[in-house]
């Protein structure tokens, strides 16, 4: 079963041209449905403290490395118990009845959506889709193509010769064949990707900078509205939200910005 009705938006590849007789409240509204807060603090309390700040805007939030090897499972009971989604992004990466097991024991937390690293193999990659089999409201499985912090040079260092984006194509055909259609990739291949997905496939964007925010470590970034009018399901936002010194208001003006591509 998919994402809820509630959260998972009907993908429009380009701006409408009906789009500016759409309120913009509504447009705001829909875009709500598609931010995803990331939660990428050394604590429980940091990240509490942050959903209660951003929650009037935000309804997703993002639960990785950082905070889950720092607060445990026990820090998603209660964002879920605020009536939040949660995406679990621990990108799973071992043998296939590891990365299985995995996969079914973030479904029994209560997330929305878990990932796996797609370099698994074809394996890895259909003992997790299989995981999911028989569970009731399972999280959507997404799998992750190139890093958005890689480049070609990076990608040459670990003997991989092709482009970020033959790679990401390469990566991506091998999980389709698995039946796996969502996807976590970079900006820079999401028209791609939606290409080969059609509409039904789910595809989650980090590495989004709104306009003149600081790149960080991310290296194939895109704004808000052009990943979004390339094909973006979700959007997966940070530091330009979580290290303002209004994250409410930062969010806002993220979701405003994402409101003129919808």
């Amino acid at each position: 079963m998919p994402i809820s009705e509630r959260l998972n938006p009907t993908f429009a590849p380009a701006r409408s041209p009906l789009a500016d007789k759409i309120p913009l409240t509504d447009r705001i509204q829909a875009a709500r449905k598609r931010l995803i807060v990331a939660l990428d603090v050394p604590s429980a309390a940091e990240a509490a403290e942050l959903v209660k700040k951003v929650e009037g805007t935000c309804q997703w939030f993002k639960v990785g490395l950082e905070l889950f090897t720092a607060a445990g499972p026990a820090v998603i009971e209660p964002i879920v118990q605020r009536g939040h989604s949660v995406f679990l992004d621990l990108k799973f990466h071992d043998i296939p009845n590891t990365v299985a097991g995995a996969v079914r024991s973030a479904a029994a937390l209560g997330v929305q959506m878990v990932n796996v690293h797609a370099a698994g193999g074809p394996a890895t990659l259909a003992a997790a889709k299989a995981a999911l089999n028989g569970v009731a409201n399972p999280p959507e499985l997404l799998a992750v193509t190139v890093l958005t912090s890689m480049d070609a040079a990076q990608l040459e260092f670990t003997g991989i010769a092709r482009s970020p984006a033959q790679h990401v194509e390469l990566l991506a055909n091998m999980c389709l064949q698995a039946g796996i259609r969502g996807f976590v990739c970079s900006p820079q291949e999401v028209a791609a990707l939606r290409a080969l997905t059609g509409p039904d496939g789910v595809l989650v964007i980090p590495g989004i900078r709104p306009a003149g925010s600081d790149a960080n470590d991310q290296k194939r970034l895109a704004t808000p509205a052009q990943a979004l009018r390339d094909g973006a399901s979700y959007l997966v936002i940070g530091r330009p939200i979580t290290q303002a010194a209004n994250p409410a208001e930062a969010a806002q003006a993220v979701l405003e910005e994402m409101a003129e591509a919808l």
